[in-house]
């Protein structure tokens, strides 16, 4: 090390290093940094260059250096030759130490085994939070060979599959990292590091990690997470002739979701020691439990909120470009409440030359409010309160045939009469909904609630 003479940073702390500090060091001209804490270092400290510094460099945790700056507190170093007597003394200590711990680990050993037949079996202690690191095979057989029919959607650094762990039967979800994706392992990193330490009923709970290599030789990397039913995504925007094709979100599942969301959203941004953003909300990053309850997951591009300027710390928003910032993700959550309650994707063809979701709902209220609420939400609803149905089902077939059956230009007449086949509480629900979602998504973030305000809205 001594003979890289460019060197500028040197961190050899922590690696039970031990001898004499090279001579050499003292003579790097360019050297600014050097750390050689917690070791066995021993001999005279330097003077030289970056040992003449206290902030430059760093010594604790070795016992047998001395002399160095006087800052550094380090003893006088004695070169005086040591007597028969001092070494025999030095011998006699060792051996009383040596003996005295042998003793005290021998009691604390039979002191133990005395107390270990009092505890409970370690078979009664849950493993729900204590499943070790995972394994590629595991994942492989869970998914089925990662198979296309366990396939649940798409995320921002890979892709997400439905699974079944052998050993306990647990339905989760397993995200595969594509790492030929730029950032991708930092986004898997950044992941674990925000979902290991927040704690909310909202935020997906992150069982096990893999990181292995797949039957290919290449890495592979993966979260489990719970599942167990499937993303929001999946429920709103069902794939013709899959499985869930037949499922539909009732008016109050929607709702709890929403609220969902809006709590761990609520829980980031000023609940957390310190304020995270989300930076990418949308249905595909939101899974369902077994009681339909939501759970935010897709952490890869999450930041912790802070004050720099940065450039490293900027994104784009999901729907419109800028900076990532809580304003950003109360946009997002808007637009998810668009779509939810609408059935439309925010990127739908029908959403161009300045039209989008925020301007064609905020068009359509109050009295066009049946042109522009989900058809499946209003078959559900209309089948559960006994309603008359048939002409709803007529209109939903013919916005399935008709290319502009999202167009809002219909008669006034027609309008108020559709209107009023809504019960008239549930539009008193979807008309605050709505609302709510057109003042998160505004264009400018200053117009835009807060997720503490979203939460205490009626």
């Amino acid at each position: 090390m001594a003979s890289l003479k460019s060197l500028e940073y040197l961190d050899v702390s922590i690696n039970n290093l031990s001898g004499l500090i090279p001579k050499g060091l003292g003579k790097l001209s360019f050297l600014k940094f050097l750390n050689i804490s917690f070791n066995d270092i021993q001999g005279e400290l330097q003077i030289e260059r970056v040992f003449r510094n206290v902030n430059t460099i760093s010594v604790i945790g070795n016992n047998k250096l001395c002399g160095g700056i006087p800052q550094l507190q380090l003893p006088t170093c004695f070169k005086a030759m040591r007597s028969r007597k001092s070494c025999a003394s030095r011998l006699t200590i060792t051996i009383v130490c040596v003996v005295t711990c042998t003793l005290l680990v021998s009691s604390f050993l039979v002191l133990y085994w005395r107390k270990k037949p009092k505890k409970k079996p370690s078979s009664e202690v849950s493993n729900i939070d204590l499943l070790p690191t995972i394994s590629y095979k595991m994942l492989h057989q869970a998914t089925n060979g990662f198979s296309l029919n366990n396939l649940i959607g798409s995320g921002s650094f890979g892709v997400v599959y439905r699974g079944v762990l052998e050993q306990d039967e647990r339905l989760v979800a397993v995200k595969v990292l594509n790492l030929q994706t730029k950032g991708a392992p930092k986004s898997f990193i950044a992941e674990c590091n925000v979902l290991r330490n927040i704690r909310h009923q909202n935020l997906v709970k992150i069982l096990t990690c893999c990181s292995s290599i797949n039957y290919n030789g290449d890495e592979f990397k993966a979260l489990v997470e719970f599942m167990i039913n499937g993303s929001l995504d999946m429920w709103l925007h069902p794939v013709v002739d899959s499985e869930n094709q037949s499922k539909n979100l009732s008016f109050l599942q929607r709702l709890t979701i929403a609220m969902d969301v809006a709590s761990a959203l609520n829980y980031l941004h000023n609940h957390c020691e310190q304020k995270i953003i989300h930076c990418d909300l949308k249905p595909s990053n939101i899974l369902l439990d077994n009681e339909m309850i939501a759970h935010v997951s897709d952490f890869g591009l999450a930041r912790l909120l802070t004050t720099t300027n940065d450039s490293s710390q900027k994104h784009t928003k999901y729907g419109v470009g800028g900076e990532a910032s809580a304003e950003g993700d109360v946009y997002n959550f808007g637009v998810l409440v668009l779509e939810m309650f609408t059935g439309r994707r925010p990127t739908n063809d029908m959403f161009r030359d300045g039209l989008n979701l925020h301007n064609f709902v905020k068009m359509a209220l109050p009295k066009r409010l049946v042109q522009i609420v989900d058809p499946l939400l209003l078959l559900r609803e209309a089948i559960e309160m006994g309603a008359a149905t048939t002409k709803i089902m007529a209109k939903e077939e013919a916005d399935n045939n008709d290319d502009n059956a999202n167009e809002i230009e219909v008669e006034e007449a027609d309008n108020n009469e559709e209107f009023m086949q809504i019960d008239a509480n549930m539009q008193k629900f979807l008309l605050s909904i709505f609302n709510i979602g057109i003042l998160c998504s505004m264009e400018s973030p200053k117009e835009r609630i807060s997720m503490e305000e979203v939460i205490k809205e009626p």
